[in-house]
């Protein structure tokens, strides 16, 4: 047995360990999707975990969930926020063949544990230290690690333009839609703009369909050629999207993608 004290021996977070997470927020974002807050749980048995490393904006978490029996389930979710104070969120959209998303959508409740391990990744990342400008350009889920920056841009005042283009199936389906669109009303830092694939709102100026190189043209132009662009989606979209920006002359090295399984982009 160690003598070391177990205050100490968690004096530091390890990003490869797996953590108990308490859950204290879940609601829903979707009709399919779910937003998960959660922290780090403290309890008489043991110490409080130390603090979470300092978050960077596009990060991820896995979760982890364990059957009765003992079968266990791991899943990636990116952060939607990257703000201190020791609560991670996340955004979970279900998966009609899913394994974890599912509970997490509709079983979930607050007061739950979940176990979790990270914060992951440093490619698809944007830091404060980032002087250029940001296009960023979702489809569908793939908002969820975009909306991070976004609100650590907006966090930190930084001067450099944001530009989000936000590819939905319909208005009901955005994730943070009222955030979003706040944002783009009282930010001068901030402009939204969205692209509808299967029904657009009443009035809206163009017809439902999907991302095309005109409509992406026309979304980047305003940033300039030396703009760092992330994309995050399903793979076909991701793919598109990557492919016509090379083909608009942008450097390879200045665009960041990051995708998940499936065949619809929005």
């Amino acid at each position: 047995m160690s003598d070391v004290p177990a205050s100490a021996a968690r004096s530091t977070w390890n990003a490869s360990d797996w953590h108990d997470a308490l859950v204290v927020e879940a609601r829903a974002e979707t009709p399919t999707a779910r937003t998960i807050r959660m922290r780090p749980p403290a309890s008489a048995a043991r110490p409080p975990l130390p603090p979470l490393p300092r978050l960077v904006a596009g990060q991820h978490i896995d979760v982890r969930l364990t059957a009765p029996d003992g079968y266990t389930a791991v899943r990636s979710y990116s952060l939607a926020s990257a703000a201190p104070g020791g609560v991670l969120e996340i955004t979970v959209e279900e998966l009609d063949d899913g394994e974890v998303s599912p509970y997490l959508v509709r079983g979930l409740d607050v007061g739950d544990r979940l176990e979790i391990r990270g914060p992951i990744g440093g490619w698809f990342v944007w830091r404060e230290e980032e002087p250029a400008p940001v296009q960023l350009i979702a489809g569908g889920s793939g908002v969820v690690p975009l909306m991070a920056m976004i609100r650590a841009h907006e966090a930190a005042a930084h001067p450099a333009p944001f530009r989000l283009l936000y590819s939905v199936r319909s208005p009901e389906m955005a994730y943070y839609r009222a955030e979003l669109e706040e944002l783009d009303r009282v930010s001068p830092r901030f402009d939204l703009d969205w692209v509808y694939t299967r029904r657009a709102p009443s009035g809206w100026p163009h017809a439902p369909g999907r991302l095309d190189v005109t409509r992406l043209a026309a979304s980047i132009q305003a940033l300039g050629d030396d703009a760092l662009t992330f994309v995050c989606g399903a793979t076909p979209f991701v793919e598109f999207v990557a492919d016509a920006l090379v083909r608009f002359g942008r450097d390879p090295a200045r665009i960041r993608t990051e995708r998940y399984g499936g065949a619809d982009g929005a």
